[in-house]
């Protein structure tokens, strides 16, 4: 019986942890996409941004299945999304491409990461009903990181301009609906 208790304490603890580690598998596959992309293995660097992307989307699927919802996980999720959809997608696009512009390639995708980080403090802030206010990071970072695939085949100023709207885009103000 003793054994028993232990095994089910144990199995509620790590089902109330669940979210959490699947949202920190989320950070790492965003922290190793940044440490590949200063190595120049940006090919690596965009797989591990999906591979985020897909851990993202399971970490809140876990949360609401198990019932384990709650304001430190909202806390963590955001902390990683800023990693793996802001940070390690722009600079992938940044040593892929921007660094040719100099001042204003570095200027924009730190402008890009600062409105990936604003965008998301004011996601925690609010009352959450149904719809996102301007896009979501974690849709934006994978098409900061989809769009590195076109570098051979568009001009480089368009990346830029991609950096600069989805920037834009993610501290706008029009609602988006939650799939």
């Amino acid at each position: 019986m003793f054994l028993l208790d232990i095994f089910d304490s144990t199995l509620k603890k790590l089902k109330t942890q669940t979210a959490n580690v699947i949202t920190l598998t989320n950070l790492s596959f965003g922290g190793f996409a940044i440490i590949f992309a200063m190595n120049d293995n940006l090919r690596l660097s965009l797989l591990l941004i999906f591979i985020a992307a897909l851990a993202d989307r399971f970490d809140g699927m876990a949360a609401r299945k198990f019932n384990i919802e709650s304001e430190l996980g909202k806390q963590l999720d955001s902390m990683s999304d800023i990693i793996s959809f802001g940070v390690a997608p722009a600079l992938l696009l940044y040593q892929g491409i921007l660094h040719e512009f100099g001042f204003p390639g570095a200027f924009f995708t730190v402008f890009y990461i600062g409105c990936g980080a604003f965008r998301l403090a004011r996601f925690n802030i609010t009352e959450n009903n149904g719809f996102f206010t301007g896009l979501p990071i974690t849709a934006a970072g994978c098409l900061v990181t989809l769009s590195f695939l076109a570098i051979p085949y568009l001009p480089s100023h368009i990346f830029l301009f991609i950096m600069i709207i989805l920037s834009f885009l993610m501290v706008s103000p029009f609602k988006l609906k939650k799939m």
